[in-house]
């Protein structure tokens, strides 16, 4: 077979330093950086105002009221994705990525202003973080699709991924650095300008796609807004579509589910270090902490040092995989076939949970479920949507990733209520995440089958619109 015209090209050196990482062919390199970047910036900004979020609703309303605005959140997804696609139909691409960004760059600074007002916006703030990080980051990879072929996205979707996962680490550090001094509302200003700066990149690269010639068609079709038509027709019209939706809803219930099983089991841990520990000495003033007290300080601080260790070991693990092995499975092993990782790995990992408790191993179950969902399935689950249409991309896309994301949360949550109301042991609910990763893996043969039909359908028409070109 002969080698693609562009791979000809000599590559530069930026090109030839991302070879390390994947198959990054001449003319690919800056457009790839520039979309990693926007990326880092994103998650960058969403990480710092999660922080600012769980400050606020924790300390106004506590972990109740946290609870039930999740549900909000659905409810609003509910009435927002039919708005969202709406004015994707009345607007080209870029005049939606600017003025949906502009939107949430000018929601942060009203909330600036009403906090000056000493206004309780624990609640509030919460319901709005859950819809812009969906939309923003759903935005964000609707743009990455819209721009590469299919053969590109599952090259270079692992470079521009990383750029999340990247952002997702600084994040969280450049918030709890900054948090005393600046405090909650000021980190939202900050998050405002780095979203304002985000915005450079999607319009220097829809330029560089439209100036340069590359996808003529495509890049007409940009200046275009979509096709009228509801997101949730277009998900409930394509079976491919419905199928990526109920994955989400699955993946989603097994995860979250999943998260509970592994934070009952580190409290029961807690609790009984706390208890089989000595008593604390009394200070220097003989006073001493009661019996609770300390037991209380021993347990969280037990937890404390758990999370950070292991959200650690699943940021590192994340990163090494998203820089070196996800491009290559992917393109060794196609898109679909990537979608398989994680289901067998969460298969096996709740099936040895449900014979053999144990926090060691329900912990590193949930390393490896969670550092490959971070990486592998959701550069994957991004790639699903390179042979889709445009308004599919856009709307359909934006619906899958914010509501049914969303029910995924609600469901697992009425899995959660029902076991502590019947008492359910963690064996349990592990054997029902087996039978909903059972159902994850049909779904994905069923996926795989709609994405290898559309992909082929697409070569066919770019091999039909060549032969009419000549």
């Amino acid at each position: 077979m002969a080698e693609p015209a562009q791979t000809l090209v000599k590559r530069n050196s930026l090109e030839r330093f991302l070879l390390l990482f994947a198959d990054v062919r001449a003319g690919e390199g800056f457009i790839a950086i520039l979309l990693t970047g926007n990326l880092f910036l994103l998650l960058a900004a969403y990480l710092i105002i999660k922080t600012v979020r769980e400050a606020l609703i924790l300390s106004e309303g506590g972990a109740e009221v946290k609870s039930y605005a999740a549900a909000g959140q659905a409810f609003l997804l509910f009435l927002l994705v039919p708005a969202y696609g709406y004015v994707a139909s009345r607007v080209n691409r870029m005049k939606l990525i600017n003025g949906v960004t502009l939107f949430f760059i000018s929601n942060l600074a009203i909330f600036y202003l009403v906090s000056r007002l000493e206004v309780p916006l624990g609640v509030v703030f919460f319901l709005w973080v859950g819809i812009f990080n969906l939309f923003i980051i759903a935005q964000f990879w609707s743009f990455a699709n819209d721009i590469y072929t299919e053969d590109q996205g599952k090259r270079l979707f692992a470079i521009v991924a990383f750029g999340g996962s990247l952002g997702a680490v600084l994040g969280p550090k450049l918030a709890s650095t900054l948090f005393e001094t600046l405090g909650p509302y000021l980190l939202m200003l900050v998050t405002a300008v780095l979203l304002g700066i985000s915005l450079i990149f999607p319009n220097i690269v829809n330029r560089m796609e439209s100036g340069a010639g590359r996808a003529a068609k495509n890049a007409g079709d940009a200046t275009q807004p979509l096709a009228k038509g509801g997101a949730f027709k277009l998900v409930v019209g394509k079976p491919y579509l419905f199928l990526i939706a109920f994955l989400l809803i699955v993946s989603n219930l097994v995860n979250t589910t999943g998260e509970f099983i592994l934070g009952k089991t580190v409290t029961e841990e807690a609790q009984r270090l706390a208890k089989a520990a000595p008593a604390t000495m009394p200070a220097a003033d003989n006073t001493k902490p009661s019996a609770v007290q300390q037991s209380s300080k021993k347990a969280r601080d037990f937890i404390a040092r758990f999370y950070g260790d292991f959200l650690f070991t699943v940021n590192l693990i994340a990163v090494l995989a998203q820089l070196f092995l996800v491009s290559r499975i992917m393109k060794f092993c196609g898109v679909p076939a990537s979608l398989y990782f994680l289901p067998i790995i969460a298969l096996s990992g709740y099936s040895m949970i449900s014979f053999i408790s144990g926090l060691t191993l329900i912990r590193w179950v949930k390393v490896l479920e969670n550092s490959t969902d971070y990486s592998l399935q959701n550069t994957a689950r991004q790639a699903l949507f390179l042979p889709t249409t445009r308004e599919e991309k856009y709307k359909a896309k934006a619906a899958i990733d914010t509501f049914f994301v969303r029910i995924g949360d609600l469901l697992s949550t009425a899995l959660v209520f029902l076991s502590v109301q019947f008492s359910l042991s963690l064996q349990t609910l592990s054997v029902v995440n087996v039978s909903f990763t059972a159902l994850w893996l049909l779904l994905v043969v069923g996926i795989g089958g709609s994405y290898r039909a559309l992909a082929a359908k697409q070569v066919d028409a770019a091999a039909a619109s060549d032969t009419v070109g000549r």
